[in-house]
């Protein structure tokens, strides 16, 4: 009676033990927030200029040769395609572990028993053939296979695969948000360069035009009309404007070197078509629903990725409590006389072995482990919600921005116009002495202030148009 009821304490431990080897501690969980608004305050249209491919999106020639050679040269996507072949990798590994592992063993070694232990005594008393015992110094050899498995009882391991695979995939889409910034960026850098071209050659018309003025001035001068004064302000604005012509032509090579750099080549000459931006026209772009971009923007997939990846992350770490049943085999020859080594079955060896094992005492180690993956879950949660509010406000923020750009170019070619008219009118009362030099003068500042103003609105403009189809999730497919 004692001893039964000794056995089930000792039961009793033992599951007492197991209980709190596996019983998992408990964090706080969070679920992500998917609403978005229904639409971005238009008349709710399924149509979304982000799905259009940028081929068709872009209609320049040269600016699509450029996206062409960038998205083969560049530098961060070539780089971020190795990232997606580690993934590729992640996965094998990860694959592997589910599968039993096979080796092959070969060795040879000597051993010496002391004569007053069990082994040496059991030697001494054996004898390998009729007349002839163990020898003292026993050479030692074997070769054969060696297998190892671990039981996936828990679905740690499965686990562990499929958040390589959903890592790889999380790359995959880092890679497609790479794609769509880099058009984005060379667009926004070609417009910007057409819109320098134009600058410089209204700086240049104004060269002109300000040095017709300054000889009127040296005439009106010697005629005495104006003074040393008049003819010394004229010169100082014809000086400015050659100033600005260099600062110009520095910001054209500036911008013309971003996109060679963008394009993983070294500095040489952007081919474009210098006339053609007074003709670019911003297209139409249809925003679609807000709940498009979840599907259409890659940092906002790849944030829903990673948050999958984090949740089976906290199960293959969960999984750590728990006991793990793991086998292993060997099979092969053994003998101590390499001529007795393939005997057979008196040489044959094998082993095949089971075994549980499992956390029991300090295990701080491994629920680190699980609380560093719940803490990068909260992290991946956050960031999906962050990349959702993000994609919403920069469409947001691109169509009030379209808008109001269209208004403000609407104004200012008004305001070009009245200036461009002023030139003459001035000139003209300057002539006939009912305006001063002052005001010629400052009329040809404000009339090239406008111009340069309209070409900078026209640029911004088609930037808008860029970066409203870069945030409805464009360029990548």
């Amino acid at each position: 009676m004692f001893k039964f009821n000794r056995y089930k304490i000792v039961g009793l431990a033992m599951l007492c033990a197991l209980y709190s080897a596996c019983k998992v501690p408990e964090f706080a969980q969070r679920n992500e927030n998917k609403n978005v608004p229904a639409s971005f305050g238009q008349t709710a249209d399924t149509t979304n200029t982000g799905a259009v491919q940028w081929r068709s999106f872009f209609t320049d020639p040269h600016l699509i040769s450029l996206i062409d050679t960038a998205l083969k040269n560049n530098q961060e996507l070539n780089i971020t395609l190795q990232e997606i072949e580690l993934a590729k990798n992640e996965i094998k590994a990860r694959k592997g572990e589910l599968l039993p592992t096979v080796g092959y063993r070969v060795g040879a070694g000597i051993e010496k028993v002391g004569r007053y232990t069990s082994a040496g005594a059991g030697d001494a008393s054996t004898e390998i053939t009729p007349g002839k015992g163990v020898p003292d110094v026993l050479p030692d050899y074997a070769f054969g296979l060696q297998a190892n498995w671990e039981a996936d009882i828990w679905h740690k391991l499965r686990n562990a695969r499929q958040a390589a695979v959903t890592h790889y995939l999380s790359t995959v889409e880092g890679k497609n948000f790479v794609v769509t910034n880099l058009i984005a960026e060379i667009a926004n850098s070609y417009y910007e360069l057409l819109a320098q071209d134009n600058q410089l050659e209204i700086v240049k018309q104004n060269i002109a035009l300000q040095s017709n003025a300054l000889e009127l001035m040296k005439i009106q001068k010697q005629a005495t009309r104006v003074t040393e004064l008049a003819v010394r302000k004229f010169e100082a604005e014809v000086l400015s404007s050659k100033s600005l012509e260099f600062d110009i032509q520095q910001n054209i090579t500036e911008t013309e070197n971003k996109i060679n750099f963008l394009l993983g080549r070294f500095p040489q000459p952007i081919i474009r078509d210098r006339n053609a931006f007074n003709n670019l026209v911003p297209p139409t772009v249809q925003t679609g629903l807000p709940a498009q971009l979840l599907a259409n923007r890659p940092d906002i997939k790849q944030a829903e990725l990673d948050l999958a990846a984090s949740k089976l992350d906290v199960k293959v770490a969960k999984a750590q409590f728990y006991p793990s049943l793991g086998i292993s085999a060997n099979i092969g020859y053994q003998a101590f006389n390499p001529s007795y080594l393939l005997r057979t079955p008196e040489s044959i060896m094998y082993s095949l072995a089971a075994d549980l094992a499992g956390p029991l005492i300090n295990r701080n180690a491994i629920k680190a482990s699980y609380a560093a993956a719940n803490a990068k879950q909260l992290q991946a949660v956050y960031n999906y919600e962050r990349s959702i509010l993000n994609g919403y406000i920069d469409v947001a923020n691109q169509l009030s921005n379209i808008s109001n750009l269209q208004k403000s170019y609407d104004l200012k070619s008004k305001q070009v116009a009245a200036l461009t008219q002023s030139i003459d009118i001035s000139n003209d009362l300057f002539r006939a002495a009912r305006a001063d030099y002052f005001e010629v003068l400052m009329t040809q500042r404000d009339a090239l202030q406008s111009k340069l103003e309209l070409i900078e609105t026209k640029k911004q403009q088609l930037n808008a148009v860029v970066n409203i189809y870069h945030a409805l999730g464009g360029g990548w497919n």
